[in-house]
């Protein structure tokens, strides 16, 4: 199996990348959290891989970190989830986002993820507990049910994840959630 690819980045093409090593061109899929991150092309990558190898198909997918890696095999271990689905969440949330969503249990969020409904974010959320964020070295939030109810009040607000995440973590920490919320749509009007 290829583990590992280093070379020039050459077509970038959503979500599909070609890797330029020594003569050959590998097309790998990342997931957009690493497409984003790769330099110009022209300039030397590594990526970690995963090969998934089917009856009509070999298939490479390409990840930044271990810890992308590591989730999106765990994803594709659950049944209904397939290879292109997991790039999808990976694509969707970074993979610390996912491991806070799965520990806190909070199907809301997987539901944002295109192509995931209802049922698959409950069964991701039973299959996952426990797999992604300690267990993967991760560092989990443990946020206050406060800051989660800061959260969640900014997401039904319509601000994105990343936005309401960065607004709390300018919180004081023993922050009542009323006046959280009031601190932090002033710190997202600015």
């Amino acid at each position: 199996m290829i583990g590992r690819l280093s070379g020039i980045l050459g077509d970038k093409n959503p979500p599909q990348i070609v890797l330029d090593c020594h003569g050959v061109g590998y097309e790998v899929d990342v997931p957009m959290s690493t497409f984003y991150n790769l330099p110009p092309s022209g300039e030397q990558v590594t990526l970690l891989t995963h090969m998934v190898v089917r009856e009509d198909a070999q298939l490479l997918y390409g990840f930044a970190t271990q810890e992308e890696r590591n989730a999106f095999r765990q994803l594709i271990k659950i049944s209904g989830i397939g290879p292109r689905m997991a790039l999808s969440v990976l694509s969707g949330m970074a993979v610390g986002e996912l491991a806070q969503a799965i520990t806190r249990q909070e199907a809301g969020r997987l539901v944002k993820v295109p192509g995931i409904g209802k049922k698959t974010a409950e069964r991701l959320l039973l299959e996952l507990k426990g797999k992604l964020g300690v267990d993967m070295g991760l560092p989990v939030n443990q946020a206050s049910d406060a800051q989660a109810d800061i959260l969640q009040a900014l997401v039904a607000l319509g601000y994105s994840d990343k936005e309401a995440a960065l607004a709390l973590k300018a919180l004081p920490g023993d922050v009542g959630v009323s006046e959280g919320i009031k601190l932090a749509l002033k710190a997202l009007a600015k």
